[in-house]
């Protein structure tokens, strides 16, 4: 997974999707829905290219398991790709990490509704947005009633070509007083002395584009 997709793997039950189809030979665990408690983490794993429509549902219903997404996907096509993530375990930790390169069209929305108190669903997505592409981002936290003490966190980024078309759409519903609840969403821009360093240490200006973005999708902070 690290060397065809830069995902970090770690000791874990694994669900791993390739093109937005599942592969039961590559993981541990047969869907998507926790109605048991698993010793280990689960790690989420989702690669490929995608088009059309493609939907992620993660329902989590037992209490204290730690979970992680990672996302690397891009599209060449129009697509659409839809995560809904749902928690009702308590105490249960929800962290993702989702990379999107658009080459053409893309809509991606990602909903997370806390239905149980002291449950964290955490979520940053980094967009790389290519010439004359068209990206709309959407995300939604949702916090219901009594889900008290509660982490919640999406946050979009942005690296683009000048011609590029980027939309954010964040919103939230929070009805019930959380510990956190963050969101946010911003476009990238390197700065001139970045540039100019990687000018001097050689680099030509098609390698120093292509460090930038390397840079920029690989820089993902800990949770």
């Amino acid at each position: 997974m690290w060397d065809e997709f830069n995902i970090k793997t770690f000791p874990a039950e694994t669900i791993v999707y390739r093109d937005g189809v599942f592969c039961p030979d590559l993981s541990t665990i047969e869907n998507v829905e926790f109605n048991k408690k698993y010793d280990k983490p689960v790690h989420i794993i989702y690669v490929g290219e995608i088009k059309d429509n493609c939907n992620l549902d993660i329902n989590i219903s037992v209490d204290n398991q730690p979970i992680f997404l990672s996302v690397n996907v891009k599209n060449k096509k129009p697509a659409f790709l839809n995560i809904f993530i749902k928690n009702a375990g308590k105490k249960s930790d929800f962290r993702g990490h989702v990379m999107l390169q658009n080459y053409d069209n893309l809509k991606f929305n990602c909903t997370a509704e806390h239905t149980a108190p002291d449950s964290t669903i955490l979520v940053k997505t980094k967009l790389l947005a290519y010439k004359n592409t068209i990206s709309k981002l959407s995300g939604t936290a949702i916090i219901d009633k009594n889900c008290t003490g509660v982490n919640s966190d999406i946050a979009f980024s942005a690296l683009s070509d000048k011609t590029a078309r980027i939309e954010f759409m964040p919103a939230q519903r929070i009805h019930a007083v959380p510990n956190t609840a963050d969101h946010s969403a911003s476009i990238y821009q390197p700065s001139a002395s970045q540039i100019e360093y990687l000018r001097e240490a050689g680099l030509t200006g098609a390698e120093v584009d292509n460090a930038l973005k390397e840079a920029f999708l690989n820089d993902f902070s800990l949770f």
